[in-house]
């Protein structure tokens, strides 16, 4: 029988709304990541009520499905709903999950890294690196102030840009839930509660956008919009 210490395959998902500047720069860096491990890895892109050109810029080597629900949760469920019908033959204690987001840009270990966690881990909390193009200086700066690391432990932060988490435990409390924000918050929240082995490593980040047309309410660009709407140019 397969110990949940083996990973016999990964499944990443990918939520897309109109991103279709920025989707194959993702692409591109999951498929190195996808290269550097001994498993298949399937990637599966969840084009949600997409009205630009986002469907053309999906490889043929990745799935491409197109739903109409405008919720990111609903969005990163409907992947891994995919991943576990086509992985079906495959005891879920072996298959690990991973998700980031079509404006950011995994390194080329994210998987490895994962899958090394996954041997004593149920799920992997990364953390990102912001590439700065957008938001004044001293909204960085606010933001480097308040994620600066100042004391030993888990950095505590959820990012959905870099989670990975086993498939049985993620099944077993009943996966995303149909939120326009804060899905990853609350997965992990639930996962935790249920007892999965959780590490928190602050390597390798994943480079995300400081964008100020976040494409929902709320999450990492809304925390970002907050903090420029509290900081003054002097700051």
């Amino acid at each position: 029988m397969t110990s949940e210490a083996d990973a016999a395959a990964v499944a990443v998902v990918i939520p897309v709304h109109n991103e279709q500047r920025l989707l194959p720069h993702c692409l591109r860096a999951v498929r190195r990541a996808a290269a550097t491990v001994q498993v298949p890895v399937a990637t599966i892109v969840v084009l949600d009520a997409c009205s630009d050109d986002s469907r053309r810029r999906v490889p043929d080597w990745a799935r491409a499905l197109q739903i109409g629900a405008r919720n990111v949760g609903v969005a990163r469920a409907t992947g891994f709903d995919l991943a576990a019908a086509e992985l079906s033959h495959l005891d879920p204690r072996s298959v690990w999950y991973a998700t980031t987001d079509a404006d950011s840009v995994v390194p080329v270990d994210w998987l490895t890294a994962q899958l090394h966690h996954a041997r004593t881990a149920d799920l992997v909390a990364g953390t990102v690196a912001v590439r700065w193009r957008e938001q004044r200086p001293a909204v960085r700066a606010e933001y480097e102030r308040r994620h600066r690391r100042g004391a030993p432990g888990p950095h505590g932060h959820v990012h959905g840009a870099n989670l990975g988490f086993r498939a049985s435990r993620y099944h077993a409390v009943g996966g995303f839930a149909p939120l326009p924000a804060d899905e990853d918050v609350d997965l992990v929240a639930r996962l935790r509660r249920a007892g999965a082995r959780t590490v928190w490593p602050e390597h390798p980040a994943v480079l995300t956008c400081d964008r100020s047309d976040n494409r929902v309410e709320g999450g990492f660009g809304g925390h970002l919009r907050d903090l420029a709407d509290a900081t003054p140019d002097c700051a």
